[in-house]
């Protein structure tokens, strides 16, 4: 069963990575890197402190959290656990990968963009509870198509990421709920 996923997996990765355009290598790149989301960032927290004020503090604290949870989990814990080679590593691909922009660490099991930019979508919605948030989604599944577009990551990282993204949204927010519940609680006088 693992074994056909595998093969599945890296039959798709071959196809998707093959649908390129010249034109749109550079846009894949710039949308993967980082410091391009930075104004995306701001303005997140800007309406994070617009909306909540003051409460906005644990909400800045849970992102942090959310990001130490997300990224660590799949880099620190899942790619030297299961040492999946990305594909840009894995010798059977060469000549017939298009990798635009580098390869990257070793192993990519699973995605780190994934897991992160699903975590923001994840956490941000569900601070927000609007319809309007949901576009994060979309935001998050882009960048996460960059990387198979790149050949830095399989389509099973990418939804392994994912998914550990989107768990981690959903722990973060709710453990600065229970934070928010008990720190209310102590501030209550007494009667």
């Amino acid at each position: 069963m693992i074994d056909a996923l595998i093969e599945w997996d890296e039959s798709l990765f071959l196809y998707l990575n093959s649908l390129r355009a010249d034109w749109l290598d550079p846009v894949m790149r710039t949308l993967t890197g980082t410091f391009i989301w930075v104004p995306l960032y701001a303005f997140l927290i800007y309406l994070l402190i617009r909306t909540y004020r003051m409460q906005s503090i644990g909400y800045i604290v849970g992102i942090a959290l959310l990001i130490l949870l997300a990224d660590q989990f799949t880099s620190g814990f899942m790619k030297p656990f299961f040492e999946r080679l990305r594909p840009c590593h894995d010798p059977r691909w060469q000549g017939i990968l298009f990798n635009y922009s580098g390869c990257g660490g070793q192993f990519g099991f699973a995605s780190s963009h994934a897991s992160n930019t699903f975590a923001i979508a994840t956490y941000f919605w569900l601070v927000f509870r609007t319809h309007s948030s949901q576009w994060l989604f979309l935001w998050a599944a882009i960048i996460s198509y960059t990387r198979v577009y790149l050949g830095v990551h399989y389509p099973a990282d990418i939804v392994v990421g994912g998914l550990v993204g989107i768990a981690s949204g959903f722990v973060v927010y709710h453990l600065i709920d229970k934070l928010k519940i008990l720190l209310q609680a102590t501030k209550e006088p007494r009667s």
